[in-house]
């Protein structure tokens, strides 16, 4: 038995719900595909899995009417990079790059409810969980999406957005290439005697940055990269041994930690699709590209993806239009492509040999005495045009 939509989405994540509450908002018939169950509300402890929105991203979020929980939310206005031993620095403020603030930190699960409460009240998305698919073809003007509960589902498009492991990507034939930073990140959740208040701050070292996130009140999400058996060495300390090394590696600022909430620890790789897109068929988010965390942007390129591709789908006839989805792939992989050499830019230069560590420091001190081109930066990568005026 076939069900036809106008679009199915693949992954019912961050990125795959952004994108089917933004297009069921606009009136699109959609059909959601999630592996896993509808998602729970948070309560009490914060999770470990942390995101920044940027200020195109809330703008997205937002047009889909998504109400984000502002109690679980912390919005940021600075952001100070430096190296630990002080010999490069540099500080972004909001307010010097004409903006209110950066965005906002939120639990993944906190963002990925609120756009499933959406969902919910939009009559023209039908979602389909504890599913996946197995097979897909072209018939016709639509492609087919059949899944292992026996359904078979129709669509002009169907999107991808089922994560770094993406099957739609798998089934449609696409390959990837991929790099291995033989790094380890190590995240922290913490309770502190100093409330982090509105800045997020990123220190380098020779093994790997070291960076705190803010969450409400006295709490933060701490990230510590370094080698892989050194992370997980790491990992496996108690609380009290943890809380000891944290102290004596982060800068005083940090403060004394009244606790430790939650720690958990995940591999530094890099991953790109050869082409975002086939016949009436598009991927978005880390089943496009999979970029290094240092800078943040994970969820934002991908939420960037969505937003480019819902607007020509609005402004099209069909959402499925090769030309569409030829710019759609043009504009984004352009993007995509110089957050990934930035990243790798940044990791070079501040965990390689001592000459790139130097260029590193200067690159920061350049940053620091030209107002004009940290202004251009930020806007840059908050998704919004530097060169428009207003």
């Amino acid at each position: 038995m076939q069900s036809d939509h106008d679009i199915i989405i693949v992954g019912g994540g961050m990125v795959g719900a952004a994108l089917a509450a933004r297009l069921g908002n606009a009136g699109y018939a959609i059909g959601l595909i999630e592996r896993g169950a509808t998602p729970t509300p948070m309560s009490g402890d914060y999770d470990l899995r942390i995101s920044s929105l940027n200020a195109r991203s809330l703008a997205f979020v937002k047009l889909s009417g998504t109400e984000l929980p502002q109690e679980r939310c912390c919005p940021f206005r600075h952001i100070d990079v430096s190296n630990l031993d002080g010999t490069g620095h540099s500080v972004f403020s909001a307010n010097d790059s004409g903006m209110d603030d950066f965005g906002l930190f939120i639990e993944n699960r906190t963002l990925q409810y609120a756009l499933w409460q959406r969902l919910k009240e939009l009559p023209s998305v039908t979602y389909y969980t504890h599913c996946a698919p197995i097979n897909t073809l072209i018939a016709g003007d639509k492609r087919v999406v059949e899944l292992d509960n026996g359904k078979m589902l129709s669509a002009r498009l169907v999107v991808g957005a089922d994560g770094a492991r993406s099957t739609l990507r798998q089934l449609a034939g696409i390959e990837v290439t991929s790099h291995n930073y033989h790094q380890r990140a190590l995240i922290v959740n913490v309770e502190t005697a100093l409330p982090q208040q509105d800045v997020s701050w990123q220190y380098f070292t020779p093994t790997g940055p070291i960076a705190m996130l803010p969450l409400p009140g006295h709490r933060a999400s701490l990230v510590w990269y370094d080698h892989d058996e050194t992370t997980k060495a790491r990992e496996a300390l108690d609380d009290d041994a943890l809380k000891a090394a944290i102290e004596n590696a982060y800068p005083k600022r940090l403060g004394k930690l009244t606790r430790i909430v939650a720690r958990a620890s995940f591999p530094i790789k890099r991953q790109h699709a050869r082409r975002y897109i086939g016949k009436r068929l598009a991927l978005i988010g880390d089943a496009a590209h999979v970029v290094h965390p240092l800078a943040g942007q994970g969820l934002n390129i991908g939420l960037h993806d969505a937003d480019t591709l819902a607007e020509m789908v609005i402004k099209g006839r069909d959402p499925g239009d090769h030309i569409n989805l030829h710019r759609f792939e043009c504009q984004r992989r352009v993007a995509n492509q110089a957050m990934i050499a930035a990243t790798d830019s940044f990791h070079h230069l501040f965990t390689g040999a001592k000459p790139l560590r130097q260029l590193g420091d200067l690159s920061l001190h350049l940053a620091e005495r030209f107002p004009l081109a940290k202004r251009m930066m930020m806007q840059q990568a908050n998704g919004l045009n530097p060169f428009k005026r207003g």
